[in-house]
């Protein structure tokens, strides 16, 4: 229970709305170096981006950038490491919604027997379960923003506070939004999005044609959240 109990005690330093907006985290010439490595995914490429993208040398290599690390580790403490990539892509051709939602699935190097995971999947071969509570607490998401992200071109939407509910089940999901106030996450091109993956969310279909790609990057405060619980790469 030892171990328990500090992942635990290390989730409570996040406080607040659940996520924070910062601008300007990496600058113009950084975003078109990246938006053109990200346009050669080929087959990885859904409709709505590409998943499982911490095999590709350059978003490794951006995932333990410097200023991403220090980000996370506000979040999370000192052990923060990537350990999960994608990108959601919108454009003209590729216009899509998401409902609301909190991210509960993880990726698992092993398949284990316990009633609080699951149910369970498979992804591109790599094993995924629904997470409780005490483990999504000791994970962030940080959204690169490779295009600016306006009130036009389907951004992020969040309710501020929702994830100190633990993890809910649709229904409740659903009625928290409703009777809780929204806020739109406008941010510009370079900007990070930093948020908790228990936080409802949400995001609508763009207005506008131009593209809103935004580099999912998720970090732990350690790959082993418990014994014999391991996160897989992806």
């Amino acid at each position: 229970m030892t171990e328990f109990c500090r992942c635990r005690t290390m989730a409570h330093r996040m406080e607040g709305p659940g996520f924070e907006i910062l601008e300007r985290i990496f600058d113009e010439q950084e975003c078109r170096i990246l938006a053109e490595a990200l346009s050669s995914l080929g087959g990885r490429r859904s409709r709505a981006g590409a998943r499982h993208l911490m095999s590709l040398p350059l978003v490794a290599a951006l995932a333990t950038n410097a200023r991403l690390l220090q980000i996370a580790r506000r979040w999370v403490g000192d052990g923060a490491l990537p350990y999960r990539a994608t990108l959601f892509e919108k454009t003209g051709d590729h216009n899509w919604l998401v409902t609301w939602h909190q991210d509960t699935a993880l990726p698992l190097e092993t398949r284990l027997e316990s009633p609080e995971w699951g149910p369970w999947s498979e992804k591109a071969g790599i094993l995924y379960a629904h997470a409780p509570t005490w483990a999504l607490s000791q994970i962030v998401a940080l959204r690169l923003h490779v295009d600016p992200s306006g009130p036009r071109n389907g951004p992020l939407r969040v309710i501020p506070g929702s994830y100190a509910r633990g993890v809910l089940t649709d229904e409740q999901v659903h009625e928290v939004a409703r009777i809780h106030a929204a806020a739109e996450c406008i941010a510009g091109r370079g900007a990070v999005v930093a948020m908790t993956p228990l936080l409802i969310h949400s995001s609508s279909k763009a207005d506008l044609p131009r593209p809103r790609r935004v580099l999912h990057v998720e970090y732990a405060a350690t790959r082993d959240l418990a014994p014999g619980v391991r996160l897989a790469l992806a």
